[in-house]
């Protein structure tokens, strides 16, 4: 905790003090929040990152000190937590409310901001709104709630200082790429122009939205699969944000529209290798899971996936070919379907990446117990391709951490914990860096093929007919620095190149009473110095292939800050570690028999067959969440994202229409449905043809910074109505104005159609 933010923290402590009701929650640096009513605190003592709360005498190294402020008969807020480019509360239902209006500001946004009510959410005996797209700073989140379709802010709850960090973006994914990938710009927010659509269980097949693709009639896409579909003809230029909500399962959808093929997987492709597409698929809080469900990526660029669980897919949970700039991280992946070979029993593979694919990361994933992680390359590719893993979980995972064909890996941070096969694979002349990971109870941290362990298998024996792991095929070679290797079951085997004393199932062993030739029989090349090269002279057994050292080339290697080895456990166990957010909605418990045990837990697989999400709806949308969300997204992409300070304010009469289907200016922002078959509206001896209708879901936001007389015109037989910033307002006739002044809400008082908004500037 820096000097700056004591004043503060204690300032705002003193100003919350006079509430018995409001909380002060300290958040400490693995994560854990302890939380105490205000009223039981005499006194909040700082020193450094330690914070000591009395008269309990506890002190924490904290992270962050954050505040709930409520007064009787208000929201109660129980939980309200940052965390990477995103921030949560949870409360609990307030007597009398239908819904709430969730508001975050901090950091970018200096006045309160209204969430998209797809991010409120009902869980029954509590309600949750996360806030996404933020970037690193402090915010403030306010729950409103609506009793009788009235705002009562009096009754509001607040939850203060919580601390938003950015994601880590270290890895190849990111390296030399200009801009963010997928949806999102570096500093976490939305990229402009960014197309968001909210996913829920019964809208995958029926949401509808129209992606450029050369038609000239504007024909909307019916159902996600199809509107990502519409990608691979190259037209789209706008950035897509796909937004799951709750729990989608394959087996409620119209399977044959969405899922494509035999693997029942989502599909994005692009019309030519590595295409910038710039797509992100995210999930919303802590329960977002595909089940049953994978996603696959073909020619695919600029495509991130994050803060998702996926289980009982078909197939892989996510497979990239042709892909380009792929950034997968802080997803749960579990088991899938079992396949017909004897390795597929848990499923086939959770990240497998092949056919020249490039340039991507994988990080902060959680493998639960996965029989194969993360597949790099297939036979008979021969491109020098770059990847990077880092802060990964290989939670009883058993192999390919990951297996790697042709291509530069570079895998640090990671946590292997008790893999019953092997860690990392190096075949057909790869190269990879095993940098700064924990390996507790992992068989062979690392494997070339057809030497070493994968040979001799931590005896004394060569046999490499029946040892051999990887297809009898050649080996590649793999270059260690700095890992720690840990070995509580006397399983462990790692032979370095050159070593004398060998790691060999739990014990030092000398080379020489195995038989072995360490120059010849090697897992790895040990370095002291993280910038020693491998010497030329060092090769493989199978293949007589060398190191590239491409680790060692600043033209080919990012800029990156590894963790202790030691730390890696804690990190990525912790509240920014692994996985989804705060490690998402499935909790299971391994034991120490797992570590050597690579069957089906089939207890895990039974709770997996029976996950059932929590979500009951959204508020106010009679607790069902099959909201057609698609629609009710702003159609280009700014919407209530964009700060107005960003947009152009006109200095002359501006004349807002909608045709295209969208705002001719950015200054105005639609959430709604259009149409062209409702008529027409005629404006200063101009016909237009295209309106947006005015119905319940509908928001128009002017986002102005001066002050203007903005005109509102609607159809030719309607009467203008609407309500603007919540008040109804009624012209006499289709036209109605009147003066405004910053940023400007116009949402439905009556079925009528907007076709134009004309704004003339008064300063």
């Amino acid at each position: 905790m820096q000097k700056r933010n004591i004043v503060f923290y204690a300032a705002l402590f003193v100003a919350t003090m006079a509430m018995a009701q409001n909380k002060v929650n300290i958040t400490s640096t693995d994560g854990t929040v302890a939380s105490y009513n205000t009223s039981d605190v005499s006194s909040i003592s700082i020193k450094d990152n330690n914070v000591t709360v009395n008269p309990q005498n506890k002190t924490y190294k904290a992270a962050q000190i954050g505040f709930i402020k409520c007064g009787v008969g208000d929201v109660q807020i129980t939980d309200a937590k940052g965390w990477q480019e995103s921030a949560y509360v949870e409360w609990l239902p307030l007597q009398g409310a239908e819904s709430y209006n969730v508001y975050i500001k901090g950091e970018n946004i200096s006045e309160y901001k209204k969430l998209d009510s797809q991010l409120v959410r009902n869980y029954g005996t509590y309600g949750r709104a996360d806030a996404v797209g933020l970037k690193a700073g402090t915010y403030v989140i306010k729950v409103v709630p609506v009793i009788n379709k009235v705002e009562y802010p009096d009754k509001a709850g607040e939850a203060s200082s919580l601390t938003v960090r950015n994601f880590d973006r270290s890895g190849y994914a990111h390296f030399n790429h200009k801009g963010g990938i997928g949806a999102y710009n570096n500093d976490g927010t939305l990229k402009a122009n960014a197309i968001v659509l909210y996913i829920t269980n019964k809208n995958l097949s029926t949401i509808s939205y129209y992606i450029e693709n050369g038609d000239k009639n504007k024909t909307p896409q019916v159902g996600l699969g199809k509107i990502l579909q519409a990608y691979e003809k190259g037209k789209e230029t706008r950035p897509l944000d796909i937004r799951f909500v709750g729990e989608i399962k394959a087996a409620d959808q119209d399977a044959a529209n969405q899922l494509l093929g035999e693997a029942n997987c989502l599909n994005l492709k692009g019309k030519t290798f590595g295409d910038e597409q710039n797509v992100t698929f995210e999930g919303i809080g802590k329960d977002a899971t595909l089940n049953g469900i994978g996603i696959r990526f073909n020619r695919a660029g600029s495509v991130e996936v994050r803060n998702i669980g996926i289980m009982n897919q078909a197939d892989d949970c996510f497979e990239l070919t042709e892909s380009k700039y792929m950034w997968i991280h802080n997803v749960d992946m579990y088991y899938g379907e079992a396949g017909s070979d004897k390795d597929q029993a848990k499923g086939d593979g959770s990240t497998d990446t092949k056919k020249g694919a490039t340039m991507e990361t994988f990080s902060y994933n959680h493998y639960w117990d996965s029989g194969k992680a993360s597949l790099c390359g297939l036979s008979g590719e021969n491109t020098d391709n770059y990847i990077t893993y880092h802060h990964n979980w290989f939670d009883h995972s058993d192999s390919r951490h990951p297996r790697v064909r042709v291509k530069s890996v570079h895998v640090y941070n990671n946590y292997y914990d008790g893999n019953s096969k092997y860690g990392v694979g190096a075949t057909l002349g790869s190269s990879v860096f095993v940098e700064a990971n924990y390996f507790r109870n992992c068989k062979f941290p690392m494997l070339s093929s057809l030497q070493g362990n994968d040979v001799y298998s931590g005896t004394a024996i060569y046999n490499p007919s029946e040892n051999g792991t990887f297809s009898k095929e050649s080996g590649g070679l793999i270059k260690s620095y700095n890992n720690k290797i840990v070995d509580t079951n006397n399983t462990t085997s790692y032979w370095p190149y050159g070593a004398t004393t060998l790691l060999t199932k739990g014990k030092n062993v000398s080379a020489a009473s195995l038989g072995v030739d360490t120059k010849v029989h090697f897992d790895a090349y040990q370095v002291v110095n993280r910038n020693d090269t491998v010497p030329a002279e060092v090769v493989t057994f199978s293949g007589h292939t060398s190191y590239n050292n491409f680790d060692t080339n600043s033209k080919k290697i990012y800029s990156y800050m590894p963790d202790a080895p030691e730390d890696v456990p804690s990190i990525v166990e912790g509240y920014y570690g692994a996985g989804r957010m705060d490690h998402g909605d499935v909790t299971w418990n391994f034991s120490d028999a797992d570590d050597t045990n690579y069957s089906v837990d089939q207890k895990m697989k039974a709770m997996l067959g029976s996950y059932k999400t929590t979500l009951v709806g959204f508020f106010g949308d009679g607790n069902d969440s099959s909201s057609e969300s698609g629609e009710k997204t702003d159609t280009t992409g700014t919407g209530e994202k964009t700060d107005s300070t960003q947009v152009e304010q006109p200095s002359e009469s501006l004349v807002v229409s909608f045709t295209g289907k969208k705002p001719s200016n950015a200054i105005v922002t639609v959430t709604g449905n259009y149409s062209t078959s409702k008529g027409h509206a005629t404006y200063n001896n101009k016909t237009y043809d295209t309106c947006v209708k005015m119905e319940s879901s509908t928001s128009i936001v002017v986002n102005a910074t001066k002050k203007y007389n903005m005109t509102l015109v609607f159809g030719d037989s309607d009467t203008a109505s609407a309500k603007i910033n919540g008040t109804k307002i009624t012209g006499n006739g289709h036209v109605y104005t009147q003066t405004i002044s910053g940023k400007t809400t116009i949402t439905k008082a009556n079925s009528v159609n907007l076709y134009v908004i004309v704004l003339e500037p008064q300063e």
